[in-house]
């Protein structure tokens, strides 16, 4: 993943530019995908909100394909706090992704995450902060659904009705961890960066507070209501793409104990029979003799199987093997499941007296707990040869050059903008 941070207006104040944080000191993490028509919108009314006392910097984590690095850069100049630009080649984990890349470079008391469509007011960021400096609270969030707030700025009853299921599903999902936050779809907030552990983050899609309330357990929570606005411009990237990669947001949050991944993989396990029966009744329809096609038939279970797993259970561990190799290994698990279960019966039934059925039952549970052990090793635990990926270093003015070294792809100009806009 290629990326570069380039500073686009630097603190006058040396102490400012030390690495040490100040008290009450802000990051203001703004995710970007095509936004070039909103960006001075933005600065100008943070411009305006900021007050004077309230140490802040404003960070956008861009993953655009237009110009949206150069409007930034053009904008920034004419505001007194510093603007930075991080852009990323791929945007992996999309936009959550992009917070976490934010928070990573974060050192400040605090961090405040918002869209920059304008539909997050800016002038509740100092509002946000102070409320969690006066409540001692870690994580504050600016909240449509509670006494003050409106969600006015959602487009049409569908996606007023999507947003309310979202809710009431994730705090079904999640008790504990959003007890105190009414509001767990909302993307504005504030959190103390002591609060924050990045390297515990694995993001997928937009809904990065619920991310951050579920893997960090922020201590105390406190709530500023907000009125959701309408787009200053450009259109919304929510989509029904976007949808799936919630759901299986969830699935993972929710399968993130070895346990709940265990009764994850028993309840897919249990829905392959779905598929297992439909391609069986299909090729003995076709003529084929039954015992072939029961063979035939249960690589179809194993292939919705290993399609759930991946996408719900284990997402975050893909890219250490292969997809022929996962495949490979999964489909040789599933069917010596079949050829261990036989000999397992006859010992029970042999060696111990038990009854054909509950010899049948025990084996099942036997074999399930195995291949699950052995799907978690063999297939989706991390080789040793695998050394963790280490993030690239930043770009920032000042940084000293080698005198003919080459320039990567991705590297800012001199005048520091990005090649591609």
């Amino acid at each position: 993943m290629s990326e570069d941070l380039w500073s686009l207006h630097a603190p006058v104040d040396a102490e400012l530019a030390a690495p040490q944080a100040l008290t009450g000191s802000v990051t203001l993490i703004i995710p970007t995908f095509n936004e070039s028509g909103n960006v001075g919108e933005l600065l100008r009314r943070l411009g305006e909100a900021l007050p004077d006392h309230l140490p802040c910097e404003v960070l956008f984590v861009d993953d655009s394909t237009d110009d949206t690095p150069a409007v930034i850069e053009k904008a920034a100049a004419e505001h007194p706090f510093p603007v930075s630009v991080l852009h990323r080649e791929v945007a992996e984990g999309g936009l959550g992704g992009a917070v976490v890349e934010g928070v990573k470079r974060a050192d400040t008391d605090w961090i405040v995450v918002m869209d920059a469509d304008l539909q997050h007011p800016p002038h509740l960021v100092p509002e946000l902060v102070g409320e969690g400096e006066r409540t001692g609270a870690d994580l504050v969030v600016a909240s449509r659904y509670i006494s003050g707030g409106s969600r006015a700025g959602l487009a049409g009853s569908y996606r007023i009705a999507v947003s309310r299921g979202a809710t009431w599903l994730t705090k079904g999902l999640f008790p504990r961890a959003l007890r105190g936050i009414s509001d767990p779809m909302s993307g504005f907030f504030a959190m103390r960066r002591s609060a924050v552990t990045a390297e515990a983050l694995k993001p997928l899609g937009y809904k990065i507070l619920l991310e951050l309330a579920v893997r960090c357990r922020p201590g105390k929570v406190a709530e500023v209501p907000f009125v959701f606005q309408d787009r200053y411009s450009g259109e919304s990237k929510s989509t029904a793409r976007e949808g799936m990669r919630f759901l299986a947001h969830l699935a993972s949050l929710r399968s993130a104990t070895p346990l709940a991944r265990m009764v994850g993989f028993g309840l897919i396990g249990l829905s392959g029979f779905v598929p297992n029966l439909a391609a069986l009744w299909l090729l003995t329809r076709g003529g084929m003799h039954y015992l072939p096609a029961e063979i035939v038939a249960n690589q179809a279970g194993v292939l919705w199987n290993f399609l759930l797993i991946e996408t719900l259970l284990f997402r975050d561990r893909r890219r250490h093997r292969h997809w022929a190799d996962r495949v490979g290994r999964f489909a040789l698990l599933a069917n010596a499941d079949l050829l261990l279960r036989i000999p397992l019966i006859a010992v029970f039934v042999a060696r111990f007296g038990m009854e054909v059925l509950p010899a049948t039952a025990l084996a099942l549970v036997t074999t399930f707990v195995l291949r699950f052990a052995a799907t978690e090793a063999l297939v989706y635990l991390p080789r040793r040869s695998d050394a963790p990926r280490r993030s690239p270093t930043p770009t920032t003015p000042g940084t000293p050059t080698t005198p003919g070294a080459p320039t990567t792809p991705g590297t800012p100009t001199a005048s520091g903008r990005h090649p591609r806009s």
